[in-house]
């Protein structure tokens, strides 16, 4: 059966087109610098019977092996193309001498080349009778017509000015006249319009070189449709030596043509991919990089603003009697707050936030956020919810989601100054639209959609860079779009983004499917008695460490501190007892998450609390109460609640 030329879509499969072409075609590669030999890289059924020998005998195999000829100058005719770039047409003889082949070689790209061979054996030979049968023409034009005629290929004689002395039969089948009409007919007339001034041109300087030489063009015949010829014309000459006209043969070589041409398209079209995949992961890698960054910087951000914060809190609790002080203090915390936040986003960017993803009813999340959007984007705005009846719950963090949600809003509502339609849309995809975008599994999609003003191209492809904002100084952080995109990332599934210039933006966000039951919104009680339970604070940031103990000791709690895991669990093998363990998590030696299930052994076990500064959540599981920097005392004192501390004895929750 014969080979299909096109795979499953349609797509081009270049193997079989080249198994196709009824010509010799190979791919070969030059061998040593300057090159002296060459081998064969591929080559098809016709180019293996050219040379009587299976495929097998000829990939791989070099030139010096296989071939009969003048090797050193087939190697020089390569090497050349291979040098220069530039495609190359000649001839060889493989095989026994008599047996002509007409060679065009040209460059594929990685030092590889394509060479097509054509059987040129008949034409030539069929020059050759016509240059023996020109000197018996007057003595025989009968016989001279009788060879020509046989001849399966258009054949001339032509004369300086330009009318045919002489034409065969083949000749006038393609145009489909008779052969005065065909003697006088102009083949200007029929040449394809794109090839036209190059073949005018081509031929007026073979004409005036009074050589032999070749043309390639496109001729519409006399069934309507264009041909790919390749005509070959060598000067002829009256007796006293002056030109007298041309001698010329045509060769259909149409197949062989719109093969190169399509395998040039193909190798053109996967270089275009390559290059696109290329810039996709170059991207890729600048966001990665960037992550880390990000996430190192906002890690010490945190270590630095947990005191400030902490103190600043304790600052106001205990009451200023200066108005001015307050107003100061109060500024500041304001300040604090905005830092807090700023960190939150970008290690919501950079995927290096601690989540706690449970399961949720998007629906009904929301339902809840409608009227919160509403009033945040304005009365010029229009919001409209939809969400599919069979959608199955998200697993994801529901704060952070609400927060990016919130931010799709509010970048909206930026991109319509004069007022528009946001719609948020939830439904669940199919398995072809998480393929496009390159998920597997079972995922929740939310667009939200607004009429403003689109984005370009360049626009789109950093929209979500850190600090890359379109609205002016002072108008955003350019967190807002990157921190979407982090959470996205972190939990599994991706952001898209779609938009025009003029056409609006529709933001793609996929979330993770799940079967689980949604958690409950009900919130645990909080217990504000606290007995004298004594902490063992471990920090090996001073400033932290402080801030930290005097937070606890405002709530009542008697502090004990150590620098490091290590001085932890020499203050209580020394046999201090501790109700619970407050620890930071990054820490030179042994990390606060070591820390913890090393005295989860002990008898009886303590309870732990980490304290994460959001960029080392590595190793920091659910399993364990964490509480993030920089925090406030009463963030605190309800983390060490849900520690269920009374009076030195752990609770446990009902």
């Amino acid at each position: 059966m014969e080979r299909d030329a096109t795979s499953a879509g349609g797509a081009l499969d270049a193997t079989a087109l080249i198994d196709r072409i009824a010509e010799g075609f190979a791919t070969v590669r030059m061998i040593g610098d300057p090159p002296t030999d060459f081998s064969w890289v591929t080559c098809n059924p016709a180019f293996a019977a050219m040379l009587n020998r299976p495929r097998a005998q000829i990939v791989g195999a070099k030139g010096s092996d296989l071939v009969t000829g003048n090797l050193l100058r087939l190697v020089g005719k390569f090497a050349g193309v291979a040098a220069s770039g530039n495609p190359a047409r000649f001839e060889h003889r493989f095989g026994t001498p008599e047996h002509a082949w007409a060679v065009h070689a040209f460059p594929l790209g990685d030092g590889t080349l394509g060479v097509l061979h054509t059987d040129v054996t008949d034409e030539r030979r069929a020059q050759a009778a016509l240059q023996d049968s020109e000197a018996a023409l007057r003595e025989s034009e009968a016989r001279f017509r009788e060879i020509a005629d046989q001849a399966p290929v258009p054949m001339w004689v032509t004369a300086l000015d330009r009318t045919r002395a002489f034409v065969n039969k083949a000749y006038m089948a393609f145009l489909g006249t008779g052969e005065d009409e065909a003697r006088q007919f102009d083949w200007r007339t029929i040449i394809h319009p794109d090839d036209g001034a190059r073949l005018l041109a081509e031929s007026a300087a073979g004409e005036a070189s009074l050589k032999p030489f070749t043309l390639e063009g496109r001729y519409r015949g006399a069934n309507g449709q264009w041909t790919w010829l390749r005509s070959e014309s060598n000067p002829r000459f009256d007796a006293a030596g002056n030109l007298a006209g041309f001698i010329g043969a045509a060769f259909d070589i149409t197949i062989a043509k719109e093969a190169q041409l399509r395998l040039e398209e193909l190798i053109a079209a996967r270089t275009a991919e390559l290059e696109t995949a290329q810039a996709a992961l170059r991207q890729s890698q600048k966001l990665e990089s960037m992550g880390q960054l990000t996430g190192g910087v906002a890690h010490d951000f945190n270590n630095l603003l947990t005191p400030i914060v902490g103190a600043l809190d304790l600052l106001q609790r205990r009451g200023l009697d200066d108005a001015r002080m307050e107003r100061l203090v109060s500024g500041a915390q304001q300040s604090a707050e905005r830092a807090r936040v700023l960190v939150q986003r970008l290690l919501a960017f950079a995927r290096r936030q601690p989540l706690k993803p449970v399961p949720v009813d998007l629906s009904e999340l929301m339902a809840g956020m409608h009227e919160l959007i509403a009033s945040t984007v304005g009365p010029r705005v229009k919001v409209e919810t939809r969400v599919a009846s069979d959608l199955p719950r998200v697993l994801v963090d529901p704060n952070q989601l609400e927060m990016a949600i919130l931010n799709l809003g509010v970048n909206a509502r930026d991109a319509m100054p004069d007022g528009g339609t946001i719609e948020l849309v939830a439904a669940r995809p199919d398995a072809e639209d998480c393929a496009k975008v390159g998920l597997t599994g079972s995922f929740v999609r939310l667009c939200v959609s607004d009429t403003g003003s689109g984005m370009d191209a360049e626009t789109r492809a950093r929209a979500v860079e850190p600090f890359f904002s379109t609205k002016g100084v002072g108008r955003g952080t350019g967190l807002g779009l990157s921190m979407v995109h982090g959470l996205a990332a972190q939990q599994g599934g991706l952001l898209e983004i779609e938009s025009a210039p003029g056409e609006g933006t529709t933001i793609h966000l996929y979330l993770p499917a799940t079967e689980e039951l949604a958690a409950s919104s009900l919130a645990a009680p909080v217990r504000e008695a606290r007995g004298t339970a004594r902490i063992l604070l471990v920090d090996d940031e001073p400033l932290v460490r402080a801030a930290t103990a005097d937070m606890l000791v405002e709530l009542g709690y008697d502090v004990v501190e150590a620098e490091d895991a290590e001085a932890a669990l020499t203050i209580l093998e020394e046999g201090t007892s501790v109700d619970a363990v407050v620890t930071d998590h990054l820490m030179p030696g042994m990390s606060g998450t070591e820390l913890a299930h090393t005295i989860a052994t002990r008898q009886p076990p303590l309870p732990a609390l980490i304290i994460s500064g959001f960029a080392e959540v590595a190793g920091v599981t659910h399993a364990l109460p964490s509480l993030n920097k920089p925090f406030r005392r009463d963030e605190l004192a309800a983390a060490l609640d849900e520690l269920a501390i009374h009076g030195g004895t752990r609770l446990l929750a009902d």
